[in-house]
């Protein structure tokens, strides 16, 4: 029952997730398209019931999966095995911050957690050298542990050779995909001019 209420909600943040990085990768084209997608996606995820329900899922998720992490353990031997591991331990790392951080933005601070807020961090010295590995990370991360669910979910009808290429490519593929996202975010494809008050937060001018 465990296992299937942690898919059930990976499956429902995934799908947050999914909409989410459509939206960073919207940003390519400008910041204004990115807002502009975010604003209308925000009529839906921040419902009430919708809120609080990924809110739910999401440390539904965090506990389930810390708990497999620590019961595991010892079982895991593979690649695959230790990946999803480490891979799920890096994304509770993640949502916690991040979730906790727009959630004080907001209701604190009464800052518009849009482009600007996610990006702040990487135009303000020293801070960029954490944010740059803890963006890229956190969508390699997304994809490995996806990679991992295709490793398993698949083992009675693949062989090991096509969902280990399977596994790297997915990885491969969030990696160029999380590239591109903090290039954008730095100002690596175009000038990204972070307004005063997101730089503040980190005591930036």
């Amino acid at each position: 029952m465990l296992h299937k209420l942690h898919r059930l909600s990976a499956c429902l943040i995934g799908a947050f997730i999914v909409v989410h990085l459509f939206n960073h990768q919207l940003a390519i084209g400008g910041i204004d398209a990115h807002i502009a997608f975010m604003e209308s996606f925000r009529r839906l995820y921040r419902l009430p019931l919708v809120e609080a329900l990924l809110l739910v899922s999401v440390l539904f998720q965090l506990s389930s999966g810390l708990y497999f992490i620590k019961a595991r353990w010892g079982q895991r031997h593979n690649f695959f095995d230790r990946l999803q591991a480490v891979s799920g331990a890096y994304l509770a790392f993640f949502l916690l911050n991040h979730v906790g951080a727009v959630l004080f933005s907001r209701s604190v601070l009464d800052l518009d957690t849009n482009f600007f807020f996610a990006a702040a961090g990487i135009h303000v010295t020293p801070f960029q050298y954490f944010f740059i590995p803890y963006y890229f990370l956190a969508v390699v991360a997304i994809f490995a542990h996806l990679a991992c669910a295709f490793y398993w979910l698949t083992r009675e009808r693949l062989s090991l050779t096509v969902r280990n290429r399977v596994g790297y490519s997915i990885i491969i593929l969030g990696a160029l995909l999380s590239l591109l996202i903090v290039l954008v975010m730095s100002g690596g494809l175009y000038p990204v001019d972070i307004p005063a008050q997101y730089k503040a937060t980190y005591g930036g001018v």
